[in-house]
């Protein structure tokens, strides 16, 4: 049992009724959660306001309630804080209520809208090939040492995140690393965290259904590096135009890194291949299994990062060399038929076009280049018709077909997206609504040499169609297909 008080530091609160002089039970946001002496926290959400649910937690048994307005009817016997923003209260309540974990490890969070899983994931497998005992918080799971949970968000809630870090810090974990979404910052989920660095990928067209605009969403990532203590380092890609912007009102040690331009950690291309790179990075050659320039810049990266953490720069050149790919992100098979399929996340424009761009630069352009994406349902709809030229631009067949439509008509998307392909183009397209259908019909179009992009979905195993999740995995379907296929 806690005491509401000790679980109130650094809350901002504007009134109190009742004591904070009680013990309590655990602090919860989803009032369908609450039990006997507990805490409710009621969070305004994009669908719901948790204020709504006040009289419903207590019926339940909750002892406090935190709001940022108070409700017309008082319980007696209830303690009622109203706060200035219950995000921010939830943040710091999530953070003491564990005994504030981020502090007792070394916890760096990764922004940006391209490499953040790739680069999370990989300083992991980094840190624990280095010995140490590693905590990963990620798109595609949660990690405590080598106990795997799964994650249903980039950036869980707070409650969720310091629950796992002080699941790590009882696992002896020393190091974490971190996905940082623009929705966890603006929704202070990162709050009260005390981070030790953080590393700024790029910025390009994404999250705009959430976003207003673009401006909002730069200044979110920034808001990230603008909170880190003097303490942490920033290390910011700053071939990407906004690198310097996450540098600028930062107190953290700058730190930068580049492929263009001088940087404190400089990496050139010697060589790319479809196993992998050839890369100099400050003056020292490494051979990596990761393919195309976008994952040079996520070692770089990763390289940065493991020096900043005490590692000594050859131990972690031969670290990175022995790296091997994250699901979902290039992973390739090739069919008895010398077909090769690539199955990646690209879900953003930019994404979309860094991955045709590395299959163009590696292929010889004596096969084709056939490529399968989607556009996701409920969001971004701004992006649609620009990830469909895209990839008739540079692809030599492009199928469009669905993604996660989620709660919208496919066929309705797909008529978004196609506004986009260029009238030279419509030759090139095929319109496949079903996502399997669509994988069989770029498998059986592909001859000896050919390579296949199924892009969109990468890592994860579902298909969300009128808000029910089916099972599918792009890889495991174009496996068993090649496998039909072949015989």
């Amino acid at each position: 049992m806690k005491i509401l008080k000790d679980i109130l530091y650094k809350v901002a609160i504007e009134s109190v009724t009742g004591s904070t002089d009680i013990a309590i039970h655990k602090i919860d946001f989803d009032s369908r959660k609450i039990e006997e002496n507990d805490v409710f926290i009621a969070i305004r959400g994009t669908l719901s306001d948790g204020h709504d649910y006040i009289e419903k937690a207590i019926q339940l048994g909750a002892t406090a309630i935190i709001c940022d307005t108070l409700p017309g009817n008082i319980e007696k016997g209830v303690t009622y804080i109203q706060v200035k923003d219950t995000n921010t209260a939830l943040a710091f309540m999530a953070a003491n209520y564990f005994d504030n974990p981020s502090g007792k490890l070394k916890l760096v969070g990764v922004t940006g809208t391209n490499g953040k899983t790739t680069i999370a994931s990989l300083l992991f497998q980094l840190f624990q090939k280095a010995g140490f005992k590693v905590g990963l918080l990620s798109t595609v799971k949660i990690m405590v040492d080598e106990t795997e949970y799964k994650a249903t968000h980039t950036t869980p809630d707070s409650i969720t995140i310091n629950y796992y870090l002080n699941e790590m810090i009882e696992a002896g974990v020393t190091h974490c690393f971190m996905e940082v979404s623009s929705h966890g910052i603006h929704q202070k989920r990162t709050e009260a965290l005390h981070f030790v660095g953080g590393i700024f990928t790029n910025l390009s067209h994404d999250h705009l259904d959430y976003h207003p605009t673009f401006a909002e969403y730069r200044d979110v990532k920034k808001s990230f590096f603008d909170s880190l203590p003097k303490t942490a380092f920033a290390l910011s890609n700053i071939d990407d135009k906004n690198g310097t912007v996450m540098l600028q009102n930062t107190g953290a040690r700058k730190l930068t890194y580049a492929l263009k331009t001088y940087a404190d950690f400089k990496a050139q291309i010697l060589e790319s291949q479809l196993s992998g790179l050839l890369l100099k990075i400050n003056d020292n050659e490494v051979w990596v299994k990761l393919i195309g320039t976008f994952n040079a810049y996520n070692i770089l990266a990763i390289y940065g990062t493991a020096i900043e953490l005490g590692l000594d720069s050859l131990e972690a050149l031969r670290l990175l060399s022995d790296l091997e790919s994250v699901s979902g992100r290039f992973q390739y098979v090739v069919s008895q038929g010398n077909v090769t399929t690539i199955v990646d996340y690209a879900h953003t424009p930019d994404a979309l076009e860094n991955v045709l761009k590395t299959i163009d630069d590696i292929r010889t352009k004596n096969e084709q280049l056939i490529t399968v994406v989607g556009c996701g349902g409920n969001r971004d709809k701004a992006k649609r018709p620009i990830m469909a030229k895209i990839a008739s631009d540079l692809s030599d067949k492009a199928i469009l077909t669905s993604d996660n439509p989620r709660n919208e008509d496919p066929e309705m998307i797909l008529d978004e997206m196609e506004q986009g392909v260029a009238a030279h183009n419509y030759k090139k397209i095929l319109r496949i609504t079903d996502r399997k259908q669509a994988i069989k019909t770029a498998c059986q179009l592909a001859q000896p040499n050919d390579i296949i992009l199924i892009a969109g979905k990468g890592h994860e195993t579902y298909q969300e169609i009128n808000g029910v999740r089916h099972h599918f995995d792009d890889m495991e379907t174009v496996k068993e297909i090649l496998e039909q296929l072949n015989k």
